[in-house]
């Protein structure tokens, strides 16, 4: 069998190798806003997975979840399927009630932004919550640090906000003021991966981090998300919420780890109820596959690269289009911050010549992919007409991005040759104007 086994990588490897690569034809071949970088370590890992016939969480999940550790500097990381079920099960995982006062109620309030990804804000209203918005600042996309105080009530229980494609958002402030107010914090870090801030990585400053893994993101795994902290409370409360909602916290394949497995008291079940199906939290089943933490594995070893990759193709991008800022708000990195960035987005200033739409349509009629600032704003969004939340001050910058912003991409795949097409476009386009 083993024999059988090597031949079937050996051959692997060759299909990998020989996997046609498109040439870039400019003009013909898309760019795309975002994308996977693979190469025969990806196959390989997912061959071997495959093979192992452990279909649930296994090895390779518990190497990644290690090694990400590892790279982080924390103490805890625990995979999940998505990174919108990262934030679903961060923000559960603070409404349990083995967290006291401290734990968020039906009727608390959240600090969170209305320009960015429906997910990072979902959690609230899905667990009771009311978001309590507050507007962003152009041209780093964040949250306008300096209102978050004077928005705080008697109901405030948590700050929950993304570093913008992958631009850091002001953690000094954010972190002064949690400390304060002696509120939880959670980092969406999904497209922040490397992201530094004041020399430290994003993700690491709050109480919760979040991460995904979809294509679009710094690694894949298809999909994937993970869940960072360095609070060994809150590790066994998001794995809680993850697997059913299950009090026992034995690693899949194990029983009995806390040797108290028939000797406990549970609520008003009989005395000794198996400890395996005693549940203390309304949860879900969120977990990942081991065949996706095989190519997480794999894209790892990649990462350090990807995002000197990303940080290279942003500061091309910068040099070449800054001869148009007279109409465009090129992106500006937050004070002390160093980003591994997501994307590259692009503010067109009101003028009465063209409008965003003419330059986007250009661009796609041209082969680059765009994108909008996710969600705009997300109050304007039909899925947020009946649900309860509160604004603080205006949403002006909100709403200019929900009209005049888009951006485009950064990723790794995007090569010199491809950046040169980009902005030579750009340069016919303005050569109309």
């Amino acid at each position: 069998m083993e024999e059988i086994r090597k031949e079937i990588i050996e051959l692997t490897k060759k299909y990998a190798k020989n996997k046609i690569k498109k040439e870039f034809i400019p003009g013909k071949t898309v760019i795309p806003f975002a994308g996977r970088v693979f190469d025969e370590g990806e196959y390989i890992n997912l061959v071997e997975a495959s093979l192992d016939g452990w279909l649930t969480t296994g090895r390779f999940a518990e190497k990644f979840e290690y090694e990400f550790a590892k790279f982080f500097g924390v103490k805890s990381v625990t995979l999940v399927n998505s990174g919108s079920s990262a934030n679903l099960l961060a923000l559960s995982a603070l409404t349990s009630k083995k967290l006291g006062e401290r734990r968020i109620k039906p009727g608390d309030e959240v600090i969170t932004v209305a320009a960015g990804f429906p997910t990072t804000v979902n959690p609230i209203i899905q667990n009771g919550a009311i978001p309590v918005f507050i507007d962003v600042d152009i041209p780093t996309y964040n949250i306008k640090a300096e209102e978050i105080e004077s928005a705080i009530t008697e109901k405030t229980k948590a700050i929950m906000i993304a570093h913008t494609l992958g631009n850091p958002f002001n953690l000094y402030e954010v972190m002064r003021v949690a400390k304060k107010y002696n509120l939880w914090v959670i980092e969406d870090i999904c497209d922040a991966v490397g992201s530094t801030f004041n020399g430290k990585l994003v993700g690491t400053f709050g109480d919760i981090a979040t991460v995904s893994f979809y294509p679009a993101h710094h690694i894949t795994m298809g999909e994937g998300g993970a869940i960072l902290t360095n609070n060994l409370q809150l590790e066994r409360l998001v794995k809680s919420f993850r697997d059913w909602g299950r009090d026992c916290y034995c690693e899949p394949g194990f029983s009995n780890t806390c040797g108290m497995r028939f000797k406990q008291q549970h609520g008003t079940l009989p005395f000794g109820y198996d400890h395996k199906y005693v549940y203390s939290h309304i949860g879900y089943n969120l977990k990942l596959t081991d065949m996706q933490a095989a190519v997480g594995v794999a894209q790892l070893k990649k990462l350090p690269e990807f995002i000197e990759k990303r940080k290279r193709n942003f500061r091309l991008l910068k040099e070449g289009l800054k001869k148009y800022e007279e109409y465009l708000i090129l992106p500006e990195p937050t004070p002390k911050s160093d980003p591994s960035w997501f994307g590259f987005p692009i503010t067109v200033k009101d003028n009465d010549k063209f409008s965003r739409w003419d330059i986007v349509t250009y661009l796609e009629e041209n082969k680059i992919m765009t994108r909008m600032l996710f969600g705009g704003n997300l109050t304007r969004q039909p899925a947020y007409e009946d649900v309860k939340y509160k604004i603080h001050k205006e949403l002006i910058n909100t709403d200019i991005i929900m009209n005049n912003t888009f951006f485009i991409g950064v990723y790794p795949g995007i090569t010199n040759e491809m950046i040169n097409y980009i902005i030579n476009t750009f340069e016919k386009f303005f050569e109309n104007y």
